[in-house]
């Protein structure tokens, strides 16, 4: 074997590498954004600065859409540029169960606390 030969060889070893691996940059980009998208909603529930509960739970769910597809992003690098798009498919498949899940824990939450602390029943209990 020539030392071309090897050349060739070594370059065969990164095919269908061409999505990018993220930078210094982009990595605290998304840390920032991580950060600003978790202190928001905490702001949001300490100041009660919305004026319904349920105003804020959907201003929250908001928030942890856009924090799931920012880590999605920054950090597992998913882009419907790479590997042929299935990434793209892993998103759209993330943000369906997210949606089902936030949606569940909501729905779940709402009816244990009518069923399970039913007040308008103790109230009348002597």
């Amino acid at each position: 074997m020539n030392t071309d030969s090897h050349a060739a060889h070594a370059d065969d070893h990164h095919h269908g590498d061409s999505h990018s691996h993220g930078t210094f940059s982009t990595y605290m980009l998304g840390f920032v954004l991580s950060v600003v998208l978790t202190a928001i909603p905490f702001w949001l529930v300490m100041s009660g600065a919305l004026p319904s509960k349920q105003i804020t739970a959907l201003v929250i769910m908001a928030f942890a859409v856009v924090q799931i597809v920012v880590h999605m992003v920054y950090f597992l690098h998913m882009s419907p540029k790479s590997e042929n798009g299935w990434s793209m498919m892993a998103l759209i498949f993330t943000i369906v169960m997210v949606v089902i899940a936030l949606s569940g824990s909501l729905w779940v939450m709402n009816h244990l606390n009518s069923n399970m602390m039913p007040i308008h029943q103790m109230t009348g209990m002597k």
